[in-house]
This record gives C-alpha cells, structure tokens and sequence, in this order.
C-alpha cells in the first residue's frame, strides 16, 4: 500500500508540473474567445484552485527543494497573470467607453456586437458607440420571447431618450441546423430540404418560409435576419475537422439557379414583414475546405469561373431585393491575395460596389473568427473600413468588441481612417435602416405622389 501511495504523490506531481504551464497561459489568455467557457465562474474556480495548491505545496514542504520553489512559483503565476489580463481589458474598455461624442458618431454606427450583459450593451448603444445588436440563443436561453422582445424594446427606447436612431437588431435565423432563437421560435426546415420539389413548391414553400421567420422576428424586435446562405453545396465532402461552419448542411443546392429561386423566394417572404434579408458568406465559401472560424482560408477558383457558378445567386437576389451582403474571410486570391475578402478594398470596392453597382449594406463576417482574430485584428478593421465595408459584426463574444472598436478608435486618431468611405458608408446606413421619422416622410411624400 505505501509503495502505491507513493506512486499516486509521484504521479500527482507530475501532474502539476505539466498543468502549471497550461493554467498560466490560460491566464494571461483569459479575455481569449477560445476561454468563453471559463469566463466568471470559471476563472474564480482557476484562482481558487491555483492558491489551494500552493498551500498544499508549502505544507508539504516543496518550498525546501530549489525544484519545489520553481513549482510552488508557477503555481502563483496564474492568479498574477490573470490580474494583469484583467487589467489590461479593463484599461481598454475604459478608453472605449472614454471615446469623445464626435468619436461616437463618426465609428459607432458601424459596429453590430452580441451581447450577454443587458447593462453593458445599454451603455454601449446610449453613447452611441454601436450601431446594432446581434441577438443568438443565449440571449433566449431559459427566458421567454416576451422578456426578449422588452429587452430589445428597452434598448430601443434608451436610443430614443438620447436623440439617436434605432438599433439594428439582428439574428441568425437560416433554418435547419442553424437557427439560434428557435425554439422558443419555430423551427423551420432548411431551405436545402425543397431541392427536391417543383419549382413552383420551391417558391412557394421558401416563402412561406421566409414569412414565418419575419413575422417571428418582426414581432421580436429584430429587421435584419443574417439569413439566406447563397454558398453553394461543396462538390466534395468537407474536412472532418470543420466542427463549425458545416456548410453542406447549410448551402440550398450546387446548382446556382436553385439556390437563385428558392433564395429569392425566401427573400421576399422575409421583406413582407418588414425584416431585411442578409446574403451570405461572399465570395463563397463552398469550394474551400478549411474553417474560417479557426483558420485562415484560400479561394483559389478563377473569378471567370466564379462569375458564371458561385456568384450568380448572389448577383440575382440582389439585384430584386434589399438584402445586406456579408462578406466572409476566404481570401480570393485570384483577386487579393495577401488578405481576407472581408477586408479587401479590391473585393468590396472593385466587385461589389465598382463591378456590380451594389450600394446597399455590405458586413463582415463574425470578426470574432480565427482567419481574423488570429492575425492583425487592427489591421482588418481599418482595411474593412476603408474597403467600403458599412458593418462590422462582433457577434460570438461580445467583449472583444472593445478590442475591435479600439483598433477603429486609434486608426481614426492617427488619420488612417478614410472619412469619404466612412461619409458614404453612413449614407447606405441611413437609406437601409431610416429612421421612423424618416419612414413617415417617405410615405407623406408617396401619398402626394399618389
């Protein structure tokens, strides 16, 4: 029995010595979106848990060996670390929520954040630093729509009470296996599942489709759904690594004239209820195998091929609705190859806007994604904005926002900000998303048309 008890202390040793390092760095890391799951609770638990094992450490008399004091250190690193993590985020958030009213003005209508804290996002969206709300099912979770409808209400009135326009509110409602608000929602079907009728019940169904999710969404609060996905079906089997974007469960079909109509029709279900439609994820991510949530990612398709396969539905739907466009972080390397499509001035300015003629509201992806977060996040932002991009989308973790508005904050202190692209960006903003009073004018002067 001691010769097994010895064992167990030697094993347990071992075991300290290889899960120091880990919790230190999950320490430093702590404002990480990969740690979400050891926020709050989680983070007290590492705390607690690394002064527990110091003082068991010192009972047994590791501090009398020069190894047992290079054990008991490590173990008070994570509780320091932590501390200066924490620091670190707070001094930022500080400088954020220090921004000037000009400041607010100038960059705040171009940033759509997740949010958790009813409180935090409510003095984000009164000082003007945000321009929309996204909202997902944790914001749903255990609660019931009337609470969520008079959430959004609340922010909603707190904007009025200040003098500013409304919130975007959004959500992400495709269908099938994404569809974060149902239940308590209904869920509905994806609208891959209406392949295989006629045309004619293509249409119909994906409008009606379309009708259900606005008329739920509408009656929320929500005007802007982050739905449908135009991406076509990949033409092989998905990388067994790719956990999160699952796009041959999301894509309608591989042929471009499907996804066309029954996109289309699902469009027009959504506008009969007011809520906007959002086209997603260009320039398409159904050809490239890697996950953009972890990962950087290559397009590598000619765009002649591009132009006649992929962007089709794209190009369709747009031009007979009043959809956003989201903009993924594949790199279209036939195009720009030294940086995401969602920060491209060549993608956005050259294709969409030049190319096209698309002056509606083009977004970013999640920035809250690996092919982003990863590498220069300051970078991007500054890139997006002066691409053309009109919103950029902090959805997964809210608290990076202070991250990405930081980057926004100090590229406009330094004059890196292109204030003719932040003018016109500002102009689509308020002809997608006008204000009541706005509304009202517009109808007064149909009616004298009339």
């Amino acid at each position: 029995m001691w010769h097994i008890m010895q064992l167990l202390r030697r094993i347990g040793l071992i075991l300290l010595w290889l899960a120091a390092p880990l919790v230190a760095f999950a320490a430093a890391n702590k404002n990480d979106p990969y740690l979400v799951p050891l926020r709050g609770a989680g983070n007290i638990a590492l705390v607690v848990a690394s002064f527990a094992i110091v003082i068991v450490l010192l009972r047994r008399g590791r501090w009398r060996t020069t190894a047992g004091k290079l054990l008991v250190v490590l173990w008070c690193l994570p509780p320091l670390l932590m501390s200066t993590a924490h620091l670190k985020f707070e001094l930022r958030k500080h400088d954020v929520l220090a921004a000037s009213a000009t400041e607010a003005r100038q960059l705040g209508p171009h940033f759509m954040v997740g949010y958790s804290s009813f409180p935090e996002v409510a003095r984000l969206a009164e000082q003007g630093l945000i321009g929309g709300v996204y909202v997902t099912r944790h914001n749903i979770r255990g609660r019931t729509v009337e609470a969520l409808r008079a959430e959004i209400a609340a922010l909603q009135d707190k904007r009025r009470a200040v003098g500013l326009p409304p919130l975007v509110v959004a959500a992400d409602q495709e269908g099938g296996i994404v569809g974060h608000l149902a239940p308590p929602l209904t869920k509905v079907p994806a609208l891959a599942t209406l392949t295989g009728l006629a045309p004619d019940e293509q249409q119909a169904r994906a409008e009606e489709f379309g009708r259900i999710h606005g008329r739920e969404l509408s009656e929320l609060g929500v005007n802007l759904n982050l739905a449908p996905v135009l991406d076509l079906k990949p033409p092989q089997p998905r990388n067994r690594l790719d956990f999160h974007t699952l796009i041959g469960q999301r894509a309608i079909a591989t042929d471009p004239v499907v996804v066309s109509t029954i996109a289309s029709a699902y469009v027009r279900g959504l506008e009969e209820s007011g809520v906007g439609a959002t086209l997603k994820h260009f320039p398409g991510i159904g050809r490239v195998r890697t996950d953009t949530h972890h990962f950087s990612a290559d397009l590598n398709t000619p765009v002649k091929e591009l132009e006649v396969t992929d962007w089709l539905p794209f190009r369709e739907v747009l031009s007979h609705s009043r959809s956003a466009l989201m903009v993924g972080h594949v790199t279209l390397t036939a195009v720009d190859p030294d940086r995401a499509a969602s920060h491209s001035r060549r993608v956005v300015q050259g294709i969409i806007r030049d190319t096209w003629n698309y002056q509606g509201v083009v977004m970013t992806d999640d920035l809250v994604m690996g092919a982003i977060y990863q590498n220069d996040v300051c970078k991007a932002v500054v890139e997006a904005i002066n691409a053309g991009v009109d919103t950029l989308l902090v959805a997964y973790d809210g608290a990076q926002f202070y991250r990405v508005f930081a980057c926004a904050l100090e590229g406009s202190r330094q004059g890196k900000l292109d204030a003719a692209m932040l003018r016109a960006s500002d102009e689509r903003l308020s002809r997608a998303f006008p204000t009541e009073q706005a509304r009202v004018v517009s109808r007064v002067r149909v009616v004298g048309k009339n």
